[in-house]
């Protein structure tokens, strides 16, 4: 079985990546390298800031990701600050911000953006997006993150009343997993 190092902090996403890579016979080991998240437009430019910090000081193949909920009645808010605005206020912060809004203005949209390095080439990136609404109030336990107040177009339950399968194949992660499993698929 071929390594492949996830560089995170988050037991969550290694999770969700090992069930889908184990599928290719891809072996996904977690490292706790941080990296700095700097304040930016756009997924993709946090990420690209990542892999060029880990490149420095890493020289094995590795994958990053970086997540936002995008909130259409907020203007897009929390976006690429989502880390950081959960940290801070929670769920039940983004739900006390749409206290008094209902319906379409309540819609919302997951994006992930994995990147994938090897040593001495420009990174990859793979990008995934999952429509949906926030809810009413926080439902779940599985998951991480915002998962028990987004549930995706479609569905009834959020992120976290499901069990990672489920959630792997709605998700904004899964979509963007499912592009690097076939990429490296190619490299084999």
């Amino acid at each position: 079985m071929k390594a492949l190092y996830f560089i995170t902090g988050n037991k969550g996403k290694a999770l969700e990546a090992k069930n889908k890579f184990s599928e290719i016979d891809i072996d996904i080991i977690q490292k706790d390298l941080g990296y700095p998240e700097i304040q930016a437009d756009s997924l993709e430019e946090v990420a690209s800031f990542g892999v060029d910090h880990v490149q420095k000081k890493f020289d094995q193949p590795f994958v990053l990701e970086d997540a936002g909920l995008f909130v259409d009645a907020l203007d897009g808010f929390p976006g690429v600050y989502s880390a950081y605005v959960f940290y801070k206020i929670r769920c039940s912060g983004i739900l006390e911000l749409l206290e008094n809004i209902d319906g379409e203005k309540r819609k919302a949209t997951f994006r992930s953006v994995y990147a994938y390095s090897e040593p001495g080439k420009k990174p990859e990136f793979f990008v995934g997006e999952c429509s949906g609404t926030i809810s009413e109030k926080e439902m779940g336990e599985n998951g991480f993150g915002y998962d028990p107040i987004f549930i995706p177009d479609g569905e009834t339950k959020t992120f976290g009343q499901m069990e990672t399968e489920e959630k792997n194949r709605f998700s904004h992660r899964g979509k963007s997993l499912e592009k690097l499993k076939n990429f490296l698929k190619t490299l084999e």
